[in-house]
Order: C-alpha cells, then sequence, then structure tokens
C-alpha cells in the first residue's frame, strides 16, 4: 500500500494550491487539466497577493488581464487606491489557473494519481486508508477533500451540508450561430443574459471581445431546480422567449447549468479528514468568490498540516482551520444571496439596487464593501490588540542590513517571520530559531489597511506563513512567546 502523510482528493485550484504548500499526493478523476465549459473567470486582489507571497504571481500576471473587476452584484467597485500592490482583479478563465498551478505542483515533484477517484476511505487513529476506483489503496496521515460541490469525501464523513436550496437557474454554453448576438450583458424583464467569446481584451475597463469563434451564452431558466442536463432545445427557447430570435443557433460545445444554491459543511474537519473549496461551500457564482475563497482555504490549512505532519505543532493546532475559515465562507455565502437578490428584475428590486448604487457611490461604503469583495479585508479574531493582529500583513518594501526587501519575499518559503521594526535585538526568540525566521528591518512609511485606513506602526509583527499578522508588539516581548508556543509548537 503506497502511503503519503496527507492525500487530497481533488485537482481543481483549492487543491493544487494545498499540494503547492505542502507537496503531498493528490487523487484526481481526470485525466490532465482540461476543463470544459466556463467557470472562474479571475483572481480577486488578496489571492494574487497569496500567490505573490510564494513567488508564483508572474506567472499568472503574465497570462492574464488587470481590471477593476471587484464588484457587487452588478456595481463595479473601484479598489485602485486600495494600499496594495495588486490593487486589481485579474481576469483570467479556470482552465489556465488550473494549468499554470498544474505547472507550479510539478516542479515540486507532488505525485498526482489521475483518471482516478476516492470511492471511500475509513480511519483510525493513525491514519485514512484510502480506497481508489481502480481497486488499489492510499494509506495517508490525513485526507482533505478539495473534491467539490457534490465531494464523496464529505459524504462518506458524515458531515452534514446545510444551507438554502436554489431560487435561481442559468444554462452556461458555447454554441455556433449563424447570427452574432448582442454581445455583453442585457438586463431584461425575464433576468440577465450575457453572450461573450473565448477570446477577449479588456481596454479602459471595458470587455472588447474577439470577432471571430464560439459564442459564449448565459441564460436564465425558469425551472431553478431542474437536475437533468439542458439541451438544445432549452436553450433555444429562452432566447427566443426574451429575443423573439434564437440567433440562428444550430451547434452546442458544450452545456450545463449553474443555480444560487447556498450550502455550507457544518464542520470542516472531522478527525484526521478536511474539507477545502466547494466540498466545504457552493453558492451563486455571482461575485466571483468561490475560487477564491477555496485557494485560501488551502493556504489557511496547508502551514498547519505541515507543521502537525512534522511533530512541531499538537494535533489541536488543526482545529483552528474550521474556526479561522468557517466564518470567512459563511459571509461570503450571505454576500451572494445578497447579490442574487438584487439582481432580480421586478421593480421593488430595481428600486433597492438603486438606493445600493447610490450607497456605494460613497467612499466609506465602497471601500467596506470593495475589500470585502477583493479579500483584503479578512480577519481572523485572535483577541483585543492593533488593528494589524488577525489581519493580513501589508507587503511593505523594508530596509535590512542585507539589502531592500519586500515582506512577502520573505515569506516565499511558507515559513514564519518574526520581523523586528526596532532596535536590532529588542526582540527575539532563540528557541525557535530553527522554524521562524528573525528579520532586523526598518519601514519608513505609512502604515496603511484597506477600509480601515491609517494605523499606528507596530515596532515588531509575528507573521503566519500565510501572511496573516499573529502577534503585534508594542516596543515590548510581552506576549510574544504565547504566541509563538500557540501557532509554532514549543520550543525543540
Amino acid at each position: 500500500m503506497r502511503e503519503h502523510a496527507v492525500v487530497v482528493a481533488g485537482a481543481g485550484p483549492t487543491g493544487l494550491m494545498l499540494a503547492g504548500e505542502l507537496a503531498l499526493a493528490i487523487v484526481e478523476r481526470r485525466p490532465d487539466q482540461e476543463l470544459a465549459g466556463t467557470r472562474a473567470g479571475g483572481l480577486s486582489a488578496r489571492t494574487l497577493e497569496i500567490l505573490d507571497q510564494r513567488g508564483i504571481v508572474d506567472r499568472f500576471l503574465a497570462e492574464g488581464q488587470t481590471a477593476q473587476v471587484t464588484g457587487f452584484a452588478v456595481m463595479r467597485l473601484d479598489i485602485s487606491d486600495f494600499p496594495t500592490r495588486h490593487n486589481y482583479g485579474l481576469a483570467l478563465r479556470q482552465k489556465h489557473i488550473e494549468r499554470i498551478l498544474a505547472g507550479w505542483v510539478n516542479e515540486l515533484a507532488v505525485p498526482i494519481y489521475r483518471s482516478l477517484e476516492v470511492t471511500g476511505f475509513a480511519q483510525d487513529d493513525r491514519g485514512v486508508t484510502i480506497e481508489l476506483s481502480d481497486g488499489a489503496s492510499l494509506r495517508a496521515g490525513y485526507l482533505v477533500g478539495c473534491d467539490g460541490g457534490r465531494s464523496l469525501v464529505r459524504k462518506v464523513a458524515g458531515i452534514a451540508f446545510e444551507g438554502w436550496d436554489p431560487t435561481t437557474g442559468n444554462i452556461l454554453a458555447e454554441v455556433e450561430m449563424e447570427e452574432e448576438p448582442p454581445l455583453g450583458i442585457h438586463r431584461t424583464a425575464l433576468g440577465i443574459y450575457a453572450f461573450g467569446r473565448e477570446e477577449y481584451e479588456i481596454h479602459d475597463g471595458k470587455i472588447v471581445f474577439a470577432k471571430e469563434g464560439p459564442i459564449g451564452v448565459m441564460v436564465p431558466e425558469k425551472n431553478a431546480g431542474a437536475m437533468t442536463e439542458p439541451t438544445l432545445d432549452d436553450l433555444r427557447e429562452a432566447l427566443i422567449a426574451a429575443f423573439g430570435t434564437d440567433y440562428g443557433l444550430h451547434r452546442v460545445n458544450w452545456i450545463s447549468r449553474f443555480t444560487d444554491m447556498s450550502r455550507q459543511a457544518m464542520a470542516y474537519r472531522k478527525g484526521r479528514v478536511f474539507l477545502a473549496g466547494d466540498a466545504a461551500h457552493v453558492h451563486s457564482p455571482v461575485g466571483g468568490q468561490g475560487l477564491n475563497t477555496g485557494v485560501q482555504d488551502a493556504v489557511n490549512l496547508g502551514w498547519k498540516l505541515a507543521q502537525v505532519v512534522k511533530g512541531t505543532s499538537p494535533e489541536a493546532l488543526l482545529d483552528t482551520y474550521h474556526a479561522e475559515r468557517h466564518p470567512v465562507a459563511a459571509r461570503v455565502l450571505r454576500m451572494t444571496m445578497a447579490q442574487v437578490a438584487l439582481q432580480r428584475t421586478d421593480d421593488r428590486t430595481e428600486a433597492l439596487r438603486d438606493i445600493v448604487t447610490e450607497l456605494l457611490g460613497m467612499e466609506e461604503p465602497r471601500k467596506r464593501i470593495a475589500a470585502e469583495m477583493s479579500g483584503l479585508a479578512i480577519h481572523y479574531e485572535f483577541g483585543e490588540g492593533h488593528p494589524l493582529l488577525g489581519r493580513r500583513m501589508p507587503d511593505l518594501d523594508l530596509v535590512t542590513s542585507d539589502g531592500p526587501v519586500r515582506v512577502f519575499t520573505l515569506l516565499q518559503d511558507a515559513r514564519p517571520v518574526l520581523l523586528n521594526l526596532g532596535a536590532p535585538g529588542s526582540v527575539d526568540i532563540p528557541r525557535w530559531s530553527d522554524r521562524i525566521r528573525l528579520v532586523d528591518g526598518r519601514y519608513d512609511g505609512p502604515w496603511e489597511l484597506p477600509a480601515l485606513g491609517a494605523v499606528s506602526a507596530p515596532a515588531a509583527v509575528l507573521i503566519r506563513p500565510d501572511g496573516y499578522v499573529a502577534w503585534v508588539g508594542n516596543g515590548t516581548q510581552d506576549g510574544l512567546q504565547e504566541a509563538v508556543n500557540s501557532w509554532f509548537g514549543p520550543p525543540g
């Protein structure tokens, strides 16, 4: 029986990101990273920061198109004045995101068991025995289900998946048409319709589609609870109802449907089994937070699993994964449900949307909601203290004895960093020097957080491998040893 420290079920963006964090084994039913259909279409500012922390963001920037894609319902929210190097979204289709992540994972020599599925598993006090679709088995210390909204891992683990049934449904398809439909997004009395092409460019914030190629179509459908696959006739009927024509629709390359069903796993951990990404939370794609939330799940879980596997931290550290990430996804579900409600086309919703649009045109509401939609407002509850505590560490330009360095560069090896911004030697943790990097540096610029604005300069900060601040110093080491011991284990 082949053995691994951790096995991940699923090689979508969440599973690939977790594999990169840990260099572990993946079981993936697809033979490669090819995807049929349109799924997620971009990366948020915080996800770009996370990729920057691992030194791979340039791979994505080279292939995507930066744009102010952050928004709420149908309202665009500008984040160009946010204090981050990535004050934008990146338009890049999921198939390209997966391909780039898979290339990174391959460089790390992660074993991927392709064209196989997890068919069952059993866990005991020492690990998990995982059954595969070819009759073979794997043995692992931990199993992480990154296997999508219909997650077998979640079902076998017996974790409840509670929430709200769908109220809206949409057909997605790539088709051939004799006539070109009106490209772009269209609001009608029947709902929101969209036409586009695979290839496009963004100019001055506007999408300019290619002149040739298949047409991507999104249309609402009457039956939100439909369980069967949609057909060409279903699509034709919806087009004629809205536009009086099907534009010469004669071929479907692929077709699928999605709804606004919103559900969340009641527990992200059950013993040695974890859930991440769509296996842990599903919701409408409006707002574009699904893929990004999953990737950030992976980065939160990865360093914690690594420390427990290495024996430097106790198992109790793994409970913080649910404690931190469950509230984040619960908020994402509420935000997407609100956006779906604002997309309705009746007169009362139109009036409500006008008021919300007016509110989001004001500075404070705009900054608050945009920070949330871009992932820059995430705040883990670590108790009272400096505003930085539990929030993302800004990517400052530091001056050190070795020369200038960015904070995110210090995080590329996924190790915690104790950044001393006071007099050299004023903070030190020699008993943890084997696992925490101590950096003496200077930063003379302003300290600013998205939506919150200016904050006071700290004397020192302890930064977790995922980029979140675990302790803030005020000129003393009060609380530092407790924080280090809690997050990174007792001294060796």
